[in-house]
């Protein structure tokens, strides 16, 4: 597997995580959060020589979206999100593009996906992982032969995501963190939405010390 890490940026001024998968047998490849700068991506793409096969986003915050349209545009490939996230995609209150001071754009998703959903890239197998709080309905992927999750907005190293935006939950983002990606392999690599990778093992701790005690 090949793995491209882009920093894309946005007008939020912290640069969103873009990232490129590839199969090298195949040459089939997904990217990750296409947020903008859809010249950058497909060049990479390019560079690659890759078959685009799906476009994943995580969530549908306009800083994570921004160059979706072009890049299927230029190079193919099937749009993927929640089926929660599909409600949210094409609404403004959600996406908060005007917010960020981006261009409201029409999505017309190909797939909506599911939890334990199956996403094959040649011979690399993703598991879809529903983790709302950050929204309701976003999600990260996880590929238990390359030890890696891919967590959007959910899991940051040292930290979650903001809860304090429409349709967020500080409860179900812990939830989703403590119950499921703490429950992953203390190997597992996070590659995050904004900011460093990290990895389960060491943000073990924070969530441990959250959960209730007994006395």
């Amino acid at each position: 597997m090949i793995l491209k890490q882009l920093k894309i940026n946005t007008n939020l001024g912290d640069p969103t995580n873009c990232y490129i998968v590839l199969d090298e047998k195949t040459k089939e490849a997904m990217v990750i959060d296409p947020a903008g700068e859809a010249e950058k991506i497909i060049e990479m793409l390019n560079i690659l020589e890759a078959k685009l096969k799906y476009i994943y986003i995580t969530h549908c915050h306009g800083d994570h979206t921004g160059a979706v349209n072009e890049v299927k545009e230029k190079c193919g490939g099937k749009i993927l999100i929640s089926r929660t996230e599909s409600e949210n995609i094409n609404n403004p209150r959600v996406t908060l593009n005007y917010y960020i001071g981006m261009p409201d754009i029409q999505l017309e998703t190909d797939s909506r996906i599911d939890e334990n959903d199956l996403i094959h890239i040649g011979e690399i197998e993703f598991i879809v992982i529903a983790t709302p709080g950050h929204t309701n309905g976003s999600t990260s992927l996880y590929c238990k032969e390359q030890n890696l999750l891919f967590s959007g907005d959910t899991l940051f190293r040292g930290t979650w995501g903001r809860t304090d935006l429409p349709t967020g939950s500080f409860e179900e983002i812990i939830d989703s963190i403590t119950n499921k990606l703490m429950k992953l392999p203390d190997e597992t690599i996070v590659y995050p939405g904004h900011g460093k990778s990290t990895m389960i093992k060491e943000e073990k701790p924070i969530y441990l010390e959250l959960r209730a005690k007994d006395f």
